[in-house]
């Protein structure tokens, strides 16, 4: 997993990402506590990134992606949640899942597991639908704004962070 990936300049550090975002380092104790709290098995890919660094604020904050209600070609993250429940975007923090489904509505189809810009209206999600909660769940966009659209950004974990790109890949279509 994540051969020839550059992990080196991939977070951006700042007081903010480690109060909202970053967890401590995880050991087998943590994984397994949050799937058994989340119902799900996470993703090995998932599990090893945030083993470099337990959730934060990524330099490159997009990824390619059809109309949405942020851009007409791609979406933005504000953050990648930590494994645990120490910190508010955690898997298993104040703004879990759980939260996201009770009570702003989103559709229980796996973990929310990334925020964007608009403030909770859209989001990313670890989508279990088509594998199960043992599978490998693809990626996908939850639109808030237009109903709760299910957008698939591709089809595992590692996909998408390799398909991250800066902002000013996209400074034309805001």
């Amino acid at each position: 997993m994540f051969e020839d990936f550059d992990f080196k300049g991939f977070w951006e550090q700042s007081r903010y990402a480690d109060q909202e975002y970053v967890g401590d380092p995880l050991t087998a104790e943590t994984v397994s506590a949050v799937e058994h709290a989340l119902g799900y098995k996470l993703p090995k890919a998932y599990v090893e990134f945030m083993r470099r660094q337990n959730g934060g604020v990524p330099r490159k904050t997009c990824h390619r992606a059809t109309a949405t209600s942020w851009a007409a070609d791609h979406v933005a993250i504000t953050g990648l949640f930590s494994i645990g429940s120490a910190r508010p975007s955690s898997l298993c923090g104040k703004f879990s899942s759980r939260f996201w489904s009770e009570e702003w509505g989103y559709p229980a189809i796996g973990i929310y597991f990334a925020d964007c810009p608009s403030a909770g209206h859209d989001m990313l999600c670890l989508d279990y639908r088509e594998c199960g909660v043992d599978g490998e769940p693809c990626v996908v966009h939850v639109d808030q704004e237009f109903d709760y659209r299910i957008t698939l950004l591709v089809q595992n974990f590692e996909s998408f962070v390799r398909g991250l790109e800066s902002e000013e890949a996209f400074e034309d279509s805001v």
